[in-house]
This record gives structure tokens, C-alpha cells and sequence, in this order.
């Protein structure tokens, strides 16, 4: 079947998106009705918007992310590890990549630079900052290989059991 990647209304598609990344990120019933909230108020924020990857109709990836802003959870968390490292510009006048997940039958296709790459293109900011868990991982490697360099390392989210990395890329990324 063809893949197929487009806008995707995140507010009317949340669970079929939750669904994808709870497989691909391990999330449990009550992590998923946490995230479901959050993922809904972050919709509403200007500028949010999100792509989904489709197979057959059905959702296998998406992307969604907005202009950053300071006043957001995710930049107040940050922020002291970015201002460590006198990086905290990167705050400023950025898209943050909030949340980017495959499904794993469908990981290692291409599907995720794909949709990180359309959804960058669209964006007016002159930069793209985003958090991964910090280990080498696919993901990583994804966003190196676009152009997205280490900000800041061993970010630690409240209830995250694992620590983060912060990355940031020049808009447009790397097409290598």
C-alpha cells in the first residue's frame, strides 16, 4: 500500500494517534490519558499543527509541533540547562518539534524524516528545537542526520524516568 502524508486535525484523531505512540514509546492506559489531555490543550495554542502518515487509511505516524514560547511547560524546564551552556536563545523564534512517533512496523522506512522534514518546511521560524531521550537511539540518529545538534544533556522532565536531550537545527534541516 502507498504511504500517504498529509495535514492531520490532532484534535479528531488523538486516540488513533495515541495508539501509535503508546506502541511506539512503551506508554501504559494512564500515561496515554495524561498525554491525551495534554496533546489537546496543546492544539489550541497559535500555530500548532500536525501531519499524519497513513497506510490503507489507517494512521501509522505523526508529527505535531508550534511555535515555541517561553511560557510553556516544556521551555520552562529547559530553559536553566539551555542558559548552562549560554544557549537559551535557541528559546526564541524556534518550532518545537513536541511529539514525533512511527509505528514500529513502520519505523526504518523513511516515514519519520518525512514527516518531520514537511512540517519543518512549512515553518517561519529560522530554527527547529526538540527533546529525545538521551541515548543513542534511531531517533537520535534521525535528527542528527537532518542537522539537529546537542543543546543540552541530561534534561530531566518531572516524571520522566529517564533523562532527555535537547536539540536544535537551522530551518530548513539537512536533506543529506
Amino acid at each position: 500500500m502507498d504511504l500517504v502524508i498529509g495535514p492531520l486535525d490532532l484534535s479528531a484523531h488523538v486516540d488513533e494517534a495515541l495508539a501509535v505512540q503508546a506502541v511506539a514509546f512503551g506508554l501504559g492506559s494512564d500515561e496515554v490519558a495524561v498525554r491525551r489531555q495534554i496533546v489537546l490543550r496543546h492544539m489550541t495554542y497559535p500555530g500548532a499543527r500536525a501531519l499524519g502518515a497513513t497506510e490503507g487509511g489507517r494512521l501509522v505516524g505523526f508529527v505535531y509541533g508550534m511555535p515555541n514560547d517561553r511560557g510553556h511547560w516544556w521551555s520552562t524546564v529547559v530553559e536553566p540547562y539551555l542558559r548552562a551552556q549560554d544557549l537559551d536563545g535557541w528559546l526564541d523564534d524556534s518550532f518545537v518539534i513536541t511529539e514525533l512517533h512511527v509505528h514500529p512496523h513502520h519505523q526504518n522506512r523513511g516515514v519519520g524524516r518525512a514527516l518531520i522534514t514537511r512540517i519543518t518546511d512549512s515553518a517561519t521560524e529560522p530554527r527547529s528545537i526538540l527533546s529525545a531521550i538521551d541515548i543513542e537511539s534511531p531517533a537520535r540518529g534521525l535528527y542528527h542526520s537532518l542537522g539537529y545538534q546537542d543543546l543540552a544533556r541530561r534534561v530531566l522532565f518531572p516524571s520522566a524516568p529517564r533523562p532527555y536531550a535537547v536539540m536544535g537545527a537551522p530551518l530548513p534541516l539537512c536533506r543529506r
